[in-house]
């Protein structure tokens, strides 16, 4: 079992900046997808970031330029690096982790294949 545990949503200002942060439990997995999604009410989790073990990553192209994803494996700790935010950013954030899948289909990879999700952290962004 594999605990997730998210931080850093707030409220702020259009083209400003956050960092969020999600600490895990130890990862055993020869292979996974760590990735973050957002989700907005009424709507599907979107992957939007994601990175493998190898430190492979991929982003969906509204965030690419403006996100970065990356990992801290000696402080089992995923962040998402957020900037130039803009109002259409504003979701609910969610990291996931998908054991046995690799490369650049994370940040596709349907939300039902993922086992473990934290309990996710506010992001809004005002005009």
């Amino acid at each position: 079992q594999v605990r997730l545990v998210e931080s850093g949503g707030e409220s702020v200002q259009a083209g400003g900046s956050l960092r969020l942060s999600c600490k895990y439990s130890t990862i055993e997995w020869r292979s996974y997808c760590m990735t973050w999604f957002r989700q907005l009410p009424d709507k599907k989790r979107e992957g939007v970031a994601a990175i493998d073990r190898t430190g492979r990553t991929g982003y969906i192209e509204a965030v690419k330029g403006r996100f970065a994803i990356s990992q801290d494996n000696t402080n089992n700790t995923l962040y998402l690096e957020m900037n130039n935010l803009e109002p259409e950013d504003t979701a609910m954030y969610y990291c996931a982790a998908a054991p046995g899948y690799a490369g650049s289909r994370c940040v596709a990879l349907d939300s039902s294949y993922y086992n473990f999700w934290g309990q996710g952290t506010q992001v809004t962004v005002s005009s």
